[in-house]
This record gives structure tokens, C-alpha cells and sequence, in this order.
């Protein structure tokens, strides 16, 4: 309920004597708790109530005005951030009716953002395809599937500029990651796949579509972090393995606060049966410290690519690492670890250009001097 929400919040975040932040000293935390991030529902649309649009937002409302943050200290660019149920893929009804409510609203509520949620599903809800043990047939379709991500955000970013031009609100593609099958012998119910070299493609790729429309995407979670569907670790009791898609986000931290850096380039067609999809991806930013990174993807899992990249200025070097394996499917156990990893990676500097050398179905991420 409302009550229980603001109840749960004041128990968490007063920094004031209340009962219930003396409650909160008493079972062992006497500092407020930080929460940058409160969802005002979770998937309405569905499991959370089936709701109309129209009904969601009433409620929405509610727990907007009495959902509030008590630490005093938590301001500024530190301060809770309300977001709001948006859009189920492909459906915009969730969106449009916040957005439109939003824009009328009244002096006692605000939300800070607007969530989307949006599975790579290789085939069918119903029958979404292997995590593992599969060919370029599988992985032609997980490609295809994913870069539907681009216009799940055009989409809702459009109907989000119409209410919001200066961009007040962030948008949050708070679950995304491929959905497969469950593991064979495993719970089905806890939703354990394996995670391989086309997973890790998969995430350069959505990682890099974020980055593009970082102006309006502020946040993104991938769903889930330990064993269960688009895993960055494994478990198997004490031990523990890392993923290609792991190590995809491990070579990724210098975008964390970044800018971007607009370019521009001419993708390669991969093409397999029916399916064609660019057969190249690529972004760049410079770090807080002015340092230029690339992010370089070869799609194709058959060819290597040539890139030949050209900015301003002189290159001294171009250096990075590159994340690839021998199959589709290779992935990292508990038995085998280290079957994928990042390995040093380079280009070479000719009049003015880099060149860059891709093997088939790879990530790179360069630092450019």
C-alpha cells in the first residue's frame, strides 16, 4: 500500500529520531540508507497487476507524492530518482499515458525518469532457443533480434520529446540481455542459461545503442547478474566463472562518464539464410581525463573485418584489448575458465589512419593516443 511504501521509505532514509529510523538504529544501521533509484512499479502491465494505463498512473501518483526520501544529505545529483513503468517492448500505451500525465501534472508529484523493458528472444517466447550447443543459425537470429533495441528507444524517445523536448526525464532500459532456455536438468523456474561469445556480442552491441542515445538513455540493467539469464558470473557452490559478457562490461569501464564523440561509419552487410544485419558496430567518447576510446565490433561470425578509422589530429598509437573465441557458442565454465578473455589488442597507424584488424565475431575497445 501507499502507507507501507512511505512506512518502508522513512524506515530507510530518516535521519531524523523517528520510530522508525530509531527502529532502523536499533536493528543495527543508525546511518540512513542511500537509495539513488526507487521504481514505482514493476512491469504493471503484466505480472505486476495487468493494469491499464490509464490505472497505472493513478496509482503511480500516489506513491509518487508519498514515496519520499527523508535524508537531507542526499541532494543534488546524489538525490532518489523515481522512475516511472514505461514501455513493454513493443507496446507505447505505458508511456504515452505517464509521459501525458506527467506533463499535467500537479505541484505534489514528479518522477525523475521512465523505464523500458526489452529481451533479446533469439525465436519465441514460447520456445526461445539453446543457450549453448548451437550454430551461426542460432546466433544469426540473436543478432537480428537484439538490434531491435534501437528502435524500442527511437520509438519511446520520440513519444518522451513530444511531452519532455528539453529532456528533463531519463529513460532507464532497466531489464534488457538475450533470453534463452533454461539449461537442460536445471530449474526451469530459475532461469539458467549458459552465456558465449554471441552473448558477448550481443552486449557490445546493446552497450554501444545506449551510448548513441546517451542524451535520453541515463541508466540500463542487465538482466541478471549471477546465473540467471545474461549472467556476468556462474556458480557452482565455492567456485565461480566469469562470462564473455563479463568481460564485455569489464572493457567498457572507461564509458562509464563519458561524452560522446559523434562518428560516422559504413557497416559490412552480414547476411546468413534469410537474415541481414549490419555486420559492424562502432562508437567512440572521450573519459573524464580527455582520453578518446573506440569501441569496435565485428558481427560476422565467419569473416574478419578491416576498419579503417580516421580522426582529427595525429595518432600516436591505438591500443586496446579484443574479446573473441573459435565458435558461436564457446563460453566460460567453472571447469574452464578462461576458454574466453580479453587478449592486447592493436592497430596500425598509416597516413594519418588507424587499421584495425578484426577477427570473425569480436569486441574491441581501443584507447586512442
Amino acid at each position: 500500500t501507499v502507507q507501507e511504501a512511505a512506512d518502508w521509505l522513512e524506515y530507510l532514509t530518516a535521519d531524523q529520531p523517528t520510530s522508525l529510523a530509531e527502529e532502523r538504529a536499533a536493528n543495527g544501521h543508525p546511518e540512513p540508507y542511500r537509495i539513488k533509484y526507487l521504481g514505482l512499479g514493476n512491469e504493471n502491465w503484466g505480472c505486476g497487476g495487468a493494469m491499464s494505463p490509464e490505472h497505472y498512473v493513478e496509482k503511480m501518483k500516489q506513491f509518487a507524492i508519498y514515496s519520499r526520501n527523508l535524508d537531507r544529505a542526499q541532494t543534488g545529483e546524489n538525490a532518489m530518482q523515481r522512475i516511472a513503468v514505461g514501455w513493454d517492448s513493443g507496446n507505447e500505451d505505458y508511456t504515452e499515458a505517464v509521459m501525458k500525465a506527467w506533463k499535467d501534472k500537479v505541484w505534489s508529484w514528479n518522477i525523475e525518469g521512465v523505464s523500458l523493458h526489452g529481451y533479446t528472444i533469439p525465436n519465441s517466447w514460447e520456445a526461445k532457443g539453446p543457450s549453448v550447443g548451437f550454430g551461426e543459425d542460432e546466433y544469426a537470429k540473436g543478432i537480428r533480434a537484439t538490434l531491435r533495441m534501437e528502435g524500442w528507444i527511437t520509438a519511446q524517445t520520440a513519444i518522451m520529446d513530444r511531452y519532455d523536448p528539453d529532456k528533463t526525464l531519463a529513460l532507464f532500459v532497466d531489464e534488457w540481455g538475450i533470453w534463452a532456455d533454461p539449461m537442460p536438468g536445471s530449474n526451469p523456474n530459475f532461469l539458467q542459461q549458459q552465456n558465449t561469445m554471441r552473448d558477448a556480442v550481443i552486449a557490445g552491441l546493446n552497450l554501444n545503442i545506449f551510448i548513441r542515445h546517451a542524451d535520453r538513455v541515463r541508466g540500463t540493467n542487465i538482466a541478471q547478474m549471477v546465473n540467471v539469464l545474461q549472467a556476468m558470473i556462474l556458480t557452482d557452490g565455492p567456485r565461480m566463472a566469469l562470462t564473455p559478457t563479463y568481460h564485455v562490461y569489464e572493457m567498457y569501464v572507461p564509458f562509464q562518464g563519458a561524452t560522446l564523440v559523434p562518428s560516422t561509419f559504413e557497416a559490412p552487410t552480414y547476411v546468413f539464410a534469410d537474415i541481414s544485419v549490419p555486420g559492424a558496430d562502432a562508437v567512440a567518447a572521450r573519459d573524464t581525463e580527455g582520453r578518446l576510446w573506440l569501441s569496435l565490433i565485428n558481427v560476422d561470425p565467419q569473416r574478419s573485418r578491416t576498419m579503417t578509422v580516421r580522426v582529427a589530429g595525429d595518432v600516436v598509437s591505438a591500443t586496446g584489448r579484443i574479446l573473441t573465441a573459435p565458435n558461436v557458442d564457446s563460453h566460460n565454465s567453472v571447469e574452464s575458465p578462461n576458454a574466453v578473455e580479453p587478449a592486447p589488442f592493436s592497430g596500425r597507424v598509416s597516413g594519418g589512419n588507424m587499421i584495425f584488424d578484426l577477427p570473425p565475431k569480436s569486441v574491441a575497445v581501443i584507447q586512442v593516443r
